[in-house]
């Protein structure tokens, strides 16, 4: 019988009710893992003999074990706001979303955290920052830095500020020297500050492009780059052994604030990254997405000697709630639209936009028939920029992640320069030997990685600006530069199939269907190549993906690492032989992509 009347060892069925993991409690003095569900709980790890349990048996003790947990972290919990949210659900015996709360912990990664706020483990806090804090301090303290300085950043969003200063004060408790930037200021600042301080370490909160209700917590060390293995592991070792949080001295001062002059180093780095004596007739309508770029970003142009950009107003200033988007990601559908409104008013040559944090930069030119604009993807952007540095001169390692299009790499081979693939995210592009470009399809770009080991939507949208001035002084286009591209290096067409999901389990049934069943052609070309990366490569580890090599084609699939998301990254390759051979490039091209698409999504089941 389905386990919302009955249970037995080791089953999972539930009759198909959506189920969420709540804990372990004993029958028959074996633990069992318990599972809540919209019908009943269920349970896994029963006795070995498979002894059936009668469900009222178990639900009582369960029910009993979950309140308990949930008045003991109301009990140590410093807010008021989530003492008060929490001591509700309590009272009202709200089983679903205690369950949906307490069903484990954030999990800290190479991302550190990031999640929705609220009360409970499974929710950002600031029980769960102060523990994270205290986590970090642990592992810098056993690494022998424990007299270092950690600098602290935050973004605009709820509760930013009140987890920067449970880090400073969890740091400065722990024997550290803490200094948080002066106010909300962009991601980059922060990547900077840590190198330009001698900081061992640095923490931003933020939960970047992420829906209003959430929040983040991302952990650099020294060297001015997010953490990666085996260096998250050591620190989530090192927070789940914090005890209760009356056991973390947080004092109430002790750290420093810092004043506007590690804003003002930004910038005068963010002086060089023009070219000496280039154009700077650019006019750019900008919008800051609600968030913390505006002024950053339009103190870099006007130093730089740019027009001063024509703001997006609605947008301008930061807004926890992002009241004109429904994601505030420039990426989504709609998200663009008070730009490009702006954008006809103006008419600029260039729209960019950052994301909420500003480490992203999206940019959209108009279309050729003058009528409208058009969003460039990020490994247009990604290639016109490499392209811009390679006529300057410049020298070192171009590198990408995985996910990005290979015409970096050939971009890179005809100038002669190293080039590197890395998995996905800065943590890896920003730790390439040499590195002097690198970029991301998710609109991050490293133009200047001896300032910001990370992807900087300021420095990023300075060098679109100087390279919109040289097009314009020239009489041409981005979108001319584009086809110079396509010409030289054949037409590089990506597209991206992004599934949002509620259910977690969608994702994991779509990587076991691809992995149990593998395509062997998709868009009607034949898959050549299926590499399964959790095995790792000969030059990358292992991570949780799927890449399969086609004739003249390139798919990429991966659980998000930051959203509940599974992502499907495409590519086509269509020779070009002369410039009146882009038009029906084009159109091979999109043909190949939705075809491609739709079989790839038939055989994920998504």
């Amino acid at each position: 019988m389905p386990l919302r009347q009955w249970g037995r060892v080791g089953t999972a069925h539930d009759g198909g009710a959506p189920r969420t993991a709540v804990g372990t409690a004993h029958y028959g003095g074996c633990p069992l893992r318990l599972w809540w569900s919209s019908t009943s709980y269920a349970a896994r790890g029963a006795p070995h003999n498979g002894s059936p349990f009668r469900h009222g048996e178990a639900t009582e003790n369960v029910h009993d074990e979950l309140i308990a947990r949930a008045q003991s972290w109301l009990a140590e919990d410093p807010d008021p706001e989530t003492r008060e949210e929490l001591a509700e659900l309590i009272d009202g015996k709200a089983l679903d979303e205690l369950a949906a709360r307490f069903s484990g912990t954030l999990q800290f990664g190479t991302a550190g955290l990031r999640g929705e706020l609220g009360a409970g483990p499974m929710r950002m806090n600031r029980s769960v920052v102060i523990r994270a804090a205290a986590g970090l301090a642990a592992y810098l303290r056993a690494k022998g830095q424990g007299d270092g300085l950690v600098v602290i950043g935050y973004d605009a969003r709820h509760k930013s500020a009140d987890f920067a200063r449970d880090t400073a004060a969890v740091m400065t408790g722990a024997g550290l020297r803490a200094a948080v930037l002066p106010r909300p200021l962009p991601t980059p600042v922060l990547a900077f500050a840590i190198r330009h301080l001698g900081a061992v370490a640095g923490v931003e909160v933020t939960a970047s492009h992420n829906p209003p209700r959430d929040n983040g917590y991302k952990v650099y060390l020294g060297d001015g780059s997010q953490i990666v293995p085996p260096a998250d592991g050591e620190i989530a070792a090192a927070i789940a052994a914090v005890g209760g949080l009356d056991d973390v001295p947080r004092p109430e001062g002790g750290w420093d604030v810092l004043g506007d002059d590690v804003l003002e180093a930004y910038l005068t780095r963010t002086d060089a990254v023009p070219a000496p004596g280039s154009p700077r007739t650019a006019r750019v309508v900008y919008t800051a997405m609600h968030g913390v770029g505006k002024e950053t970003l339009v103190a870099a142009f006007t130093r730089a000697g740019f027009p001063e950009p024509v703001l997006v107003e609605e947008q301008a200033e930061p807004d926890p709630d992002f009241p004109t988007v429904a994601f505030p990601n420039p990426e989504e559908p709609g998200a663009m639209d008070l730009a490009f409104a702006k954008a006809r008013e103006a008419r600029p040559d260039v729209v960019i936009a950052n994301d909420p944090d500003a480490d992203r930069c999206a940019v959209a030119v108009p279309e050729r028939d003058g009528d409208g604009w058009r969003m460039l993807r990020g490994d247009e952007v990604g290639a016109l920029l490499g392209a811009h540095l390679v006529r300057r001169g410049a020298r070192g390692t171009f590198a990408e992640s995985i996910v990005s299009s290979s015409l970096l790499g050939r971009i890179a081979e005809a100038a002669g320069l190293p080039y590197e693939e890395t998995l996905t995210g800065f943590k890896w592009i920003a730790r390439v030997d040499g590195l002097r470009y690198g970029y991301e399809e998710a609109l991050g770009y490293c133009v200047d990685p001896e300032g910001v080991r990370d992807k900087d939507g300021i420095t990023a949208a300075l060098l679109v600006a100087e390279l919109a001035s040289e097009v314009k002084e020239q009489g041409r286009t981005l979108l001319d530069l584009l086809d110079d591209l396509a010409v030289e290096h054949g037409l590089h067409a990506t597209d991206q199939l992004s599934v949002r999901v509620e259910d977690l389990s969608m994702i994991a049934e779509a990587m076991r269907r691809l992995r149990e069943q593998p395509p062997t052609r998709l868009g009607g070309l034949a898959v050549t190549r299926t590499e399964d990366l959790t095995q790792g490569t000969e030059m990358l580890p292992p991570t949780d993906g799927l890449r399969y090599t086609l004739e003249g084609a390139r798919v990429i699939v991966r659980p998000s690492g930051t959203e509940p998301k599974l992502k499907c990254y495409l590519e086509v390759v269509v020779p070009v032989g002369s410039r009146d051979d882009l038009g029906a490039a084009r159109a091979t091209a999109a043909e190949l992509l939705g075809a491609v698409r739709r079989d790839l999504s038939a055989a994920a089941g998504i």
